[in-house]
């Protein structure tokens, strides 16, 4: 029997239609489009603006984007991944409520929150599943709607993230192609830095956990960038070591949009040149779990089939880790 890897067979995206750029930034903080750009690579971002719709909205949308695309039944769908740091809401399973919307009633769906690194670990499950043999189709959602825990008068928080859904569908593969190898690490450490202070049930939800505006993100700007860098890059760096990999026999790196600096410490540390290392940040800011499968879909047209791809990521909590993975199709 060949041996059973998991492969990437499509793609897909969506972000929403109401733009935030820098300059309307302006307005809302003390802060400017000169130095937003210069210490985040960020241009603009997208925000879903329409009362009453969540992360799942976009996750939708995403999904059937790629269903679309590949013109896959969702009957086939065996299990839905829905990576994100936003659910709709605590308890009731945002995955399984998209895996309904979308007609995937075959699938059993779950959520993964790993915060920034979701994707990135929701890709290392969905490829288990795969490899098992007991699974033929595999729908990863990175989805979220970081405008709803953001505070727009903390210019440190809101100048950085945005909304937007990716997917992408895993399918065996008998040619050795797909997911390769990966290094996911996680430390405790981090709990402080990145994080939402209240709603848990360490401190639930009161009147005054809202009063003092306590329910947005977080973050200690200095020591998690300090943090990402070093982590995407000895994670991204040790991948290629592992599998006898040098900077020429990598095609594309795929980093998560956090910001340009941590992208361009990645990937020096791998010595790849400017044109291998794929950006959309400047258009959508940091979407959190959305941005590795947001880049596969802006650059998908120019995958090949056999590419190495490098994917790498950091998020709170901390979690990191790279990917390495063989594309497994050309685009029609």
């Amino acid at each position: 029997m060949n041996t059973i890897t998991a492969a990437i067979t499509a793609v897909g995206a969506y972000v929403p239609d109401f733009v935030l750029t820098n300059k309307a930034l302006e307005a809302m903080v003390d802060t400017n489009d000169e130095w937003i750009t210069s210490r985040t690579g960020i241009k603009e971002r997208r925000i879903l603006k329409e009362e009453g719709k969540g992360t799942s909205f976009l996750a939708i949308k995403a999904a059937q984007n790629l269903l679309a695309k590949a013109n896959i039944d969702p009957l086939e769908i065996d299990l839905l991944i829905m990576a994100t740091a936003t659910p709709d809401m605590p308890v009731a399973s945002t995955g399984v409520y998209v895996a309904t919307e979308i007609g995937a009633t075959n699938a059993f769906a779950y959520d993964l929150q790993a915060a920034c690194s979701s994707f990135l670990f929701g890709m290392s499950t969905a490829a288990a599943y795969i490899e098992s043999g007991r699974y033929k189709k595999v729908l990863l959602i990175g989805a979220d709607k970081m405008s709803s825990i953001v505070d727009y008068t903390d210019r440190s928080t809101c100048i950085i993230f945005g909304d937007g859904a990716g997917a992408v569908l895993f399918e065996p593969n008998y040619e050795g192609l797909g997911l390769q190898d990966e290094y996911l690490r996680s430390d405790g450490i981090g709990r402080d830095f990145l994080k939402i202070d209240a709603g848990g049930s360490i401190n639930p939800t009161s009147l005054e956990t809202v009063k003092e505006n306590r329910h947005n993100i977080i973050q200690d700007g200095k020591t998690v960038f300090k943090y990402a860098v070093t982590n995407m890059a000895d994670s991204s760096e040790l991948i290629l070591k592992r599998n006898n990999l040098t900077n020429e026999d990598v095609d594309w790196l795929v980093p998560h949009q956090a910001n340009k600096r941590i992208i361009d410490a990645t990937a020096n540390r791998m010595n790849l040149e400017d044109s291998k290392v794929l950006m959309n940040i400047e258009k959508y800011g940091n979407t959190t779990s959305a941005t590795l499968p947001l880049v596969l879909s802006d650059f998908e047209h120019l995958f090949k089939k056999g590419d190495t791809i490098i994917l790498a990521a950091f998020g709170g909590g901390f979690t990191w880790g790279s990917i390495y993975l063989k594309w497994a199709y050309d685009k029609k």
